[in-house]
């Protein structure tokens, strides 16, 4: 029998890839993980997100110059999430054969999970709530993955990753897994996957100038939305990376004079409104992105208000579509379906600001977040998360099946989760 080098090899180290290389170091199992991006500290300064985002690497343009943001970091795009924890699709994956009710639950029992305290919601987005609330919406706290005794109010480093250690994130596990004996290599991009006729056997990375191989056991890829169909297809499955999600949104900006702040934890409340196919938040972002935002709309009139703005994120279930290039261009045009969800909550949006108090209301430019949906379960994955070639899996957000228009982390830690126990019992 041919003996590898690892029992797995984890292409990346975002939420599912740090999940399933903790659980199986827990097992004792021989893991190595290979991370795109550094390890070096989070420091929650503008220079270090920007070197995250540059684009062509962690921000991508499509169509109409809609901007695409990924974090490429050890722990992935949870550095830069707003760590909202919603609960996973279960009917839609039962429908595929996957049932993660028990991880989730392990995953509740395990991370922070719970609505801000009040102390720590700012006062930007106790005004949209009540604004929210009295014009009748279900407006609520959502569920955060925070540490809250660490997190601290009147701060704006949740955007740009959060150096005292309050938001959970995916790094916190892939170092779990590495005190408990995990290998990890940083600053190597995988190319490939390696194969023996039909079994994955390793993969080839990049790491500065010099190209490495590695084989393990099983080969898990973990490299998100994007890189991981990419990574398929240079191996040979050439299904990956077309018809996809990525959670277009827009944010809503009215300013109002007896508030002064802008400095808070954002994503801290809001309504999902399933009828209408999108979430609804606050979004307090800090001044140069809100300044960002403003400039690309050409509402200059607004540059320095940004203490005095109330913002509100509208995220939309946006239908499927477009394809990803060989060099990882985003391809995608938003659908005129799209378009008119995001212009309803616009407009909703805008009521909600108006009885708030705010003035000179202006909506931002489209993003896009959690780009999913590349390497399907039931298209080119199995209930197991297996591809075609047998010991090769896929583990991030590119499995969701359908789209979905929520942030997806509970749903990936419970993914990784129980793929770590398939690939421990299938030992």
């Amino acid at each position: 029998m041919k003996t590898y080098e690892y029992d797995a090899i984890i292409v990346g180290t975002g939420p599912g890839g740090a999940t399933v290389a903790r659980e199986l170091s827990k097992k004792k199992k021989k893991v190595l993980m290979l991370e795109r991006g550094s390890d070096a500290a989070i420091k929650g300064t503008y220079l270090q997100a920007a070197s995250m985002f540059m684009p062509g690497k962690g921000t991508l343009f499509t169509y109409g110059g809609l901007a695409m943001v990924r974090g490429i970091t050890m722990g992935g795009s949870s550095i830069f999430y707003y760590a909202t924890a919603f609960p996973p699709p279960v009917a839609m994956l039962k429908k595929y054969g996957i049932d993660i009710t028990k991880e989730i639950e392990e995953c509740r029992k395990e991370l922070p999970i719970a609505p801000l305290k009040d102390e720590l919601i700012g006062p930007m987005a106790k005004r949209i709530m009540q604004s929210a609330r009295e014009l009748g919406y279900q407006w609520d706290k959502l569920p955060k993955f925070v540490f809250q005794d660490k997190c601290r109010a009147n701060c704006d480093k949740c955007n740009l990753g959060c150096p005292y250690g309050a938001k959970f994130n995916a790094r916190m596990w892939a170092e779990d897994a590495a005190k408990m004996g995990a290998e990890l290599i940083v600053n190597a991009k995988v190319e490939k996957v390696l194969f023996d006729g039909r079994r994955a056997i390793g993969v080839e990375y990049t790491k500065g100038h010099k190209k490495e191989k590695v084989y393990g056991n099983d080969i898990i890829i973990a490299a998100g939305g994007i890189g991981s169909p990419i990574i398929l297809r240079n191996s040979g499955i050439k299904g990956a990376g077309f018809d996809y999600f990525f959670d277009p949104l827009i944010c809503v900006m009215g300013t109002v004079k007896d508030i002064k702040g802008g400095r808070e934890f954002p994503m801290a409340t809001g309504h999902q409104f399933v009828e209408d196919g999108y979430v609804m938040t606050d979004m307090t972002v800090p001044k140069l992105l809100y300044q960002a935002f403003s400039a690309e709309v050409l509402r200059f009139d607004r540059l320095c208000s940004h203490s005095h703005t109330l913002q509100i994120m509208i995220k939309e279930k946006d239908s499927l579509g477009g394809y990803l290039t060989d060099k990882e261009g985003v391809r995608k045009r938003l659908a005129f379906d799209d378009r008119k969800k995001l212009m309803h909550g616009y407009e909703r949006a805008k009521n909600i600001l108006k009885n708030a108090g705010a003035k000179h209301i202006f909506k931002t430019w489209y993003v896009a977040a959690h780009p999913g949906g590349t390497v399907k379960i039931g298209h080119l994955l199995d209930k197991n998360l297996q591809t075609e070639k047998e010991h090769l899996y896929v583990c991030d957000c590119s499995v969701i099946p359908e789209a979905w228009g929520l942030p997806p982390a509970l749903t990936l830690y419970s993914l990784g989760k129980r793929l770590a126990k398939h690939l421990a019992k299938s030992k």
